[in-house]
């Protein structure tokens, strides 16, 4: 079997700079797992890595995709898996980067997600509704997709309901490994985690974070979108709305970060195919487990 590496973890653990290092020390190309980092011009907020930070390593599935435009699990899987394709046919290792767990999932699985077509009425109906009611919606039909989903995000919510709705249920997606993977998991104890949330967050709107959130907008990326793409963007959709201030926003931001980072916590820790790793502290146990790996 070819072989895939995959680093997933909470926000903030470091994953981006683990996997580039990884790529340079073991012929490797990175691709890319994030549900925002596919959008041309999320770049600060989704902590997009920058081409100077690529230490010229080869990155996939970063812009390729119009953020007035829905982007599904499916559409990633898509182009994931050519692009996995194409760095095994190159002699190549891929290494499977994110934090957004289904996107992994669909990948290293090879899921095959419900063909359900866009139900525009439903859509139109439920998009007046606001995430706590649609996630609570989705508890009464569909506990298990509840269990599993960000019921901060309404697109996605709103998906979950509309299979729903059509099915009876989300389907659950079943374990098909076709790779020899290893699945390298980083995280921090609870207070250094969200020390580097807080300090992330002030690089951030240091770097020009707002600035770069009303430029999209003042270049035709709704509110309304931005609110459906969700954390970070649904705070600056509010603070352009002129519904908070900046101190609000960066304690928003803040706490919808550490909230996110608990969930995606909750959906890795089910993997029991991860190995977990601190990456400052252990930075050496997971060289040694990588070179086993790639050998």
């Amino acid at each position: 079997m070819e072989k895939l590496l995959v680093v997933c973890g909470p926000t903030a653990s470091g994953k981006s700079s683990l996997a580039v290092e990884l790529a340079q020390n073991y012929e490797g190309e990175v691709i890319s797992a994030d549900s925002r980092q596919v959008y041309r011009g999320l770049d600060i907020s989704t902590g997009k890595t920058r081409s100077e930070e690529m230490g010229g390593v080869p990155h996939h599935l970063l812009d390729v995709a119009d953020p007035q435009n829905n982007f599904s699990a499916a559409d990633f899987k898509e182009l994931a898996d050519k692009a996995v394709a194409d760095i095994h046919t190159r002699g190549k290792l891929p290494i499977l980067c994110g934090g957004t767990g289904f996107y992994i999932q669909g990948v290293v699985d090879d899921a095959v997600f419900p063909e359900v077509e866009p139900n525009k009425a439903l859509r139109t109906k439920l998009s007046t509704r606001n995430t706590e009611e649609l996630f609570t919606e989705l508890q009464e039909k569909d506990p298990r997709r509840a269990a599993e989903i960000d019921p901060d995000n309404p697109h996605r919510l709103i998906r979950a309901l509309e299979i729903v709705a059509e099915l009876g249920r989300v389907p659950k997606l079943e374990k098909k490994e076709r790779f020899d993977t290893l699945h390298i998991g980083l995280d921090f104890p609870d207070k250094e985690l969200k020390h580097r949330i807080i300090s992330r967050t002030k690089k951030r709107f240091e770097s020009g974070m707002i600035e770069e959130a009303q430029n999209l907008y003042e270049n035709g990326l709704s509110l309304e979108r931005m609110r459906e793409l969700g954390l970070e963007y649904g705070y600056l959709a509010d603070y352009i709305d002129g519904k908070i201030d900046k101190q609000k926003l960066f304690t928003n931001i803040v706490q919808g970060d550490w909230q996110y980072a608990r969930r995606q916590r909750t959906w890795f820790k089910k993997d029991e195919r991860i190995d977990w790793f601190q990456p400052v502290k252990e930075r050496k146990d997971i060289e040694a487990e990588v070179k086993i790996f790639t050998k």
